[in-house]
Formats: C-alpha cells, sequence, structure tokens
C-alpha cells in the first residue's frame, strides 16, 4: 500500500493547520508562566489554579464539541472552524489582559476553542484513515502539530528579544498567526469526510470471520442485486443523528470505559507541562529569559519520534506503549529529583518528556477510535480526552497547592509515587482491552 494510502491528505491538511495554530498558541504558552508568576506577581497555588480551571474549561466543552460534530450532516469541520475561529478571536485581547481576573477570562475563551476544536480534529483524522494505519496517521499528525510547538517557542524567544513591550508583541504575533491557521483550514479541509470503503467496524469484531477467498452466501433466487460502476461505493444508508444519551452510552463499552478510566487515573498523576517547566527552571538555575526555550526539547523529541512510535503502536500494542509512555515520564520526574543538576539534566528530563507525548497522545487516541463506531467518532473522543483533561486539572489544583505548602520537590516527590501507583493498576485494568493489530494483518493481506 502506498504512503499516500496509508497517510490521506485529510491528515496532512489538518495537520497543517495544527502545525500553524500551534506556533501561535505555544508562542503564548511559553512566556504564559513567567509573565503570570514574575510579571503579575502570582503565587504556584494561584497558577495552579488559573492553568487547571482553564484547562477545566476546554475538557468540559470537550464534550459539546464531540457531540455536536456527531450530529447529522457530517459537521466536524464546522465545530471544528468554530474552535480555531474562537481562539483566534481572543488572541488580539491577550495584551490588554494586565490584570489577573481579566486574563483569566481571555485564556477561559481559548481553552473554549480548543475544547470545541480537538475532538472533531481527532474524528476526522480517524474517519479519514483507515484503522490499520490510524497509529500513524495520528503520529504525522502530532509530529507536524509539534512543528509547530517546536516553531512557537523560538519565535517567542525572537520578538521577547527584539523588543521593548516584549510580552504585549509576543500576544500581537501570536493572534496574526492564528488567523492563518484559520484560513487554512477553510480553505484545504474536505467539508465532507467519510470512512475508508474497506474500513472495519469496532461491531465487526463480532462477525464470524471468513477464510481468505471463502465465498458469501448467495442471495435468495429472484433477488435482484442493484447494478453499480466498478469500483463504486455503496452508499451507506441513513440513520437519525447521535443523541446525547448514546454518546453517554459509548460507555457501556467495556473497552471505551476502561480506556477513559485509566486516561483518567494516570491524568491525575501528569503535572502540567508549565509546573513542570517552572521546576526545571529553578532546580536547574536557568536564567529566566532561558524560560521560553525549554519547551523546545519536549517538542524537539516528540517531532523526531510521535511517527515511529506511531506505527509501532500499530504493529505492536497500542495500549502497552501508553503504559510505556507513562514510565518514561515517571522516569523523567525521578531525574528532575535526583541531586544531579545542571545543563545536561534538564535536556535529558526534555527528551523524556516529548518521549513520554510521543508514546500517549496519538497513541491514545488510536486506540480510542478502534473501540468506537464511525457515527460516534467525536463523542468517543471527547469522553476519553474529556476524563484525561479533567483529572490534570485536578492534578494542576493539588500540585499548586502542595507547592505553596511545602515546595516544588516535595510536590513533584508526591506525583512521582502516585505515578508509579497508577501506571501498574492502569496495567493491569488494560489488560483485557481489545487490540487492532489482527485488524491491521487483515487490511494487509487485502492489499
Amino acid at each position: 500500500m502506498g504512503r499516500r494510502a496509508v497517510v490521506p491528505s485529510t491528515v496532512l491538511a489538518l495537520g497543517a493547520v495544527s502545525l500553524i495554530t500551534d506556533v501561535s498558541s505555544e508562542m503564548v504558552t511559553a512566556v504564559l508562566p513567567l509573565y503570570v508568576v514574575v510579571g503579575l506577581g502570582l503565587s504556584p497555588l494561584g497558577f495552579g489554579l488559573l492553568d487547571g480551571i482553564n484547562n477545566g474549561v476546554g475538557a468540559l466543552v470537550r464534550l459539546a464539541g464531540g457531540h455536536l460534530a456527531d450530529g447529522g450532516g457530517h459537521r466536524h469541520k464546522l465545530v471544528a472552524g468554530l474552535g480555531y475561529g474562537l481562539s483566534a478571536l481572543c488572541k488580539p485581547l491577550l495584551p490588554l489582559a494586565h490584570t489577573l481576573p481579566v486574563l483569566s477570562a481571555v485564556l477561559a475563551v481559548d481553552r473554549t476553542g480548543k475544547g470545541l476544536r480537538t475532538a472533531p480534529r481527532d474524528a476526522m483524522i480517524s474517519l479519514a484513515t483507515e484503522p490499520a494505519h490510524r497509529g500513524r496517521a495520528f503520529g504525522v499528525h502530532r509530529a507536524m502539530d509539534t512543528t509547530g510547538a517546536l516553531l512557537g517557542p523560538l519565535v517567542a524567544f525572537a520578538v521577547l528579544r527584539a523588543t521593548v513591550d516584549g510580552y504585549d508583541a509576543v500576544f500581537t504575533v501570536s493572534a496574526c498567526v492564528a488567523v492563518l491557521g484559520v484560513l487554512v483550514l477553510v480553505l484545504f479541509v474536505p467539508r465532507h469526510i467519510d470512512a475508508p470503503a474497506d474500513a472495519a467496524r469496532p461491531s465487526d469484531a463480532a462477525r464470524p470471520s471468513q477464510p481468505p477467498g471463502a465465498v458469501r452466501p448467495s442471495q435468495p433466487p429472484g433477488a435482484v442485486r442493484p447494478s453499480q460502476p466498478p469500483g463504486a461505493v455503496r452508499p451507506a444508508q441513513p440513520s437519525r443523528p447521535p443523541a446525547v444519551r448514546d454518546a453517554l452510552g459509548l460507555l457501556r463499552r467495556p473497552d471505551l470505559r476502561r480506556l477513559t478510566v485509566c486516561a483518567a487515573l494516570l491524568g491525575l498523576t501528569t503535572v502540567s507541562d508549565s509546573f513542570l517547566y517552572l521546576l526545571l527552571q529553578r532546580e536547574g538555575d536557568l536564567p529566566a529569559h532561558l524560560f521560553p526555550l525549554l519547551p523546545l526539547g519536549t517538542a524537539a523529541s516528540f517531532l523526531l519520534l510521535a511517527v515511529p512510535l506511531g506505527a509501532l503502536a500499530d504493529r505492536v500494542s497500542r495500549r502497552r506503549l501508553f503504559l510505556a509512555g507513562h514510565g518514561v515520564l515517571l522516569l523523567g520526574y525521578v531525574l528532575v529529583l535526583c541531586p544531579w543538576h545542571g545543563v545536561p539534566a534538564v535536556l535529558a528530563v526534555l527528551v523524556l518528556h516529548g518521549t513520554f507525548y510521543a508514546a500517549t497522545d496519538g497513541v491514545l487516541a488510536a486506540a480510542t477510535a478502534s473501540v468506537v463506531p464511525d457515527r460516534h467518532q467525536g463523542a468517543g473522543q471527547a469522553l476519553v480526552g474529556t476524563g484525561q483533561a479533567l483529572a490534570r486539572f485536578v492534578c494542576s489544583l493539588a500540585f499548586g497547592a502542595v507547592w505553596s505548602l511545602w515546595d516544588g520537590r516535595t510536590a513533584l516527590a508526591v506525583t512521582a509515587a502516585g505515578l508509579a501507583v497508577s501506571t501498574v493498576v492502569a496495567a493491569f485494568v488494560l489488560r483485557t482491552v481489545d487490540e487492532t493489530p489482527t485488524t491491521a494483518t487483515t487490511q494487509e493481506a487485502r492489499t
């Protein structure tokens, strides 16, 4: 099978949108912790509340985005476009947000846009890609997305160095880049995305398999099959739009329920990037002007490993790779807690941090897509993503509180211990989750 079929053009177009949007978002993310803690004088607990609440807003909105996108008429692009557009509209307001309440409101709107677009975007990737290659497709998308994450801090660093009112200039440039991302979505992402004709559905697993070359039972005598031109795909039967109860009913699926529970459990012990970078900057005694460069190490590692680890997940096991990624994150936490500091230690932690994302972000989305029917892809992605995001919201609050009461090292030590226990529990819970390498083998045999 050619590479074009493995990674559809829709995935590449969505990757370009994410790349441009991430340049805009990461410009803000790279300077926001230092701007809030140093510029506005917010305590670690206050920043934890700000970061956690904004992530919580995005998580709750994600459920609405997934359900709206699954509605009749293939509204995935429309809902995703609303999300990208909302984030772009709030960026010009950032230079005006010099107080904490205003900044919180603007960031909440930005997170609302992110929550709206995430599930429809991942649903479009799932629908456009054959099940056997979803790990690779998500890996390609995440690699392009991470390219933007790599460029964003560089642009922010350059703007800070070249201007007097550095933070406001960063926010203004970010707004211009965000508008460009919306234009690419409108012009290059198709409006309707249908699943590949031969894609195996999760419900197909219950059907008895046939050996290669087997002939399907013939139709009853006298039955006439409508003629179709060679290579034509039979149109799908019309169905009612998914209802909210249908989306929530997805949790009755054992595999999806286990994925959601484990994603939330592990999210409870996943420190936010902002806190990790703040801790690294303090433990490594790095100058403040180098702070925006810390996400580059994570992004570079993520960029290099997203595609190969996504392809590995397709061949081996998405579940195991997802768990292994959290083991890598645990190793990074332990390294931060070690007495060995300096630039080499900081770089090592950032590499491990990027590896964690490469082994979990797109892999979890691909695993979710394999256990959810096509018509509920948006809702399925939203359920898992919301569970994970809400858990990380709780983690941000708890981490900030422990840091304020004691110190950052104590907070990270408690989190690392929780992550070790959570990984063992998740491995036990996910041991029976159905994997898709068998589907991959079937697809390769057909081609």
